[in-house]
């Protein structure tokens, strides 16, 4: 079992959990994962929450290819009011927020979220780790190459699983150094990696335990599954599925999806069928 801080909630991972995805943004890459009032987000988190999510990751930057970049002060007028309105909603709900930058993790922790989901894990903005630290805050770090422009560009390696083995134990330090010892690693499907790669990685996720931190992994409905099928993203739960189940068997701890209710079964029966 892993436990996490998570500023003033407890986060204890002892079985796969479901963290369901919440966009506050008017172009993510999966339309239906659109929510803009206060209203619309307490009715998915409720939703959500029937389902048997354990922690909703809420976001106002879209990071899929070519999307504009937001200020951190648009991302904390869009996204304070809302951790507010769940908060009060949800006092016991883990609250996640998706951001890079520092100031915006301050403020929405100050608003009531307990972590911060950082796809640099820490390199776009290294202050964001003394936020978290100061905080008492969880925190999930995502392996990730380039710089906010260059995030998508593949680099030449020879080998995935190596290069995600390097960049962790690496990161571990720094984030030691930090005064964050226990946190969640994402290897970053999708992000910089070709679909072979991203395969691999689901098919590898196991060599990841050696890092000896819990692991989320967020394939939901991405362009290496779809576009290996020939369908579009809203036609790709099935796909998410199937790779989620693989994941699970390689001991992912974190499903980060669109869609609960479905992740959800599907650690309900695996358990069944092993």
């Amino acid at each position: 079992m892993f436990k996490i801080p998570a500023k003033d909630l407890a986060w204890a991972i002892h079985s796969p959990q479901v963290m369901g995805i919440i966009n506050c943004t008017s172009d993510s890459f999966y339309a239906a994962s659109r929510q803009k009032s206060l209203d619309s987000i307490l009715l998915k988190v409720a939703q959500f929450i029937k389902e048997g999510v354990s922690i909703v990751d809420i976001g106002a930057q879209s990071t899929r290819p070519n999307a504009q970049l937001l200020s951190a002060n648009v991302e904390i007028e869009q996204l304070v009011p809302l951790i507010h309105g769940i908060r009060k909603a949800y006092p016991n709900l883990l609250i996640s927020i998706d951001t890079f930058y520092a100031s915006v993790a301050a403020a929405s922790l100050e608003a009531g979220a307990n972590i911060i989901n950082d796809i640099s894990c820490g390199s776009f903005d290294p202050a964001i780790l003394a936020v978290v630290a100061h905080q008492k805050a969880g925190f999930i770090g995502m392996h990730l190459t380039g710089s906010i422009q260059s995030m998508h560009e593949i680099e030449a390696r020879e080998n995935i699983i190596t290069s995600l083995l390097s960049f962790f134990e690496e990161k571990k330090k720094i984030l030691s150094a930090a005064g964050i010892q226990q946190w969640v690693i994402d290897p970053g499907f999708g992000f910089g990696k070709t679909i072979e790669e991203n395969f691999k990685l689901v098919r590898e996720l196991a060599s990841l335990k050696k890092i000896g931190l819990p692991i989320l992994l967020g394939v939901s409905r991405k362009s290496s599954i779809y576009k290996t099928l020939g369908v579009s993203a809203e036609e790709a739960l099935n796909g998410t599925t199937m790779v989620n189940t693989v994941a699970l068997l390689n001991d992912a701890n974190i499903l980060r999806v669109h869609d609960v209710k479905e992740a959800v079964e599907l650690i309900q029966l695996l358990p069944h069928l092993k």
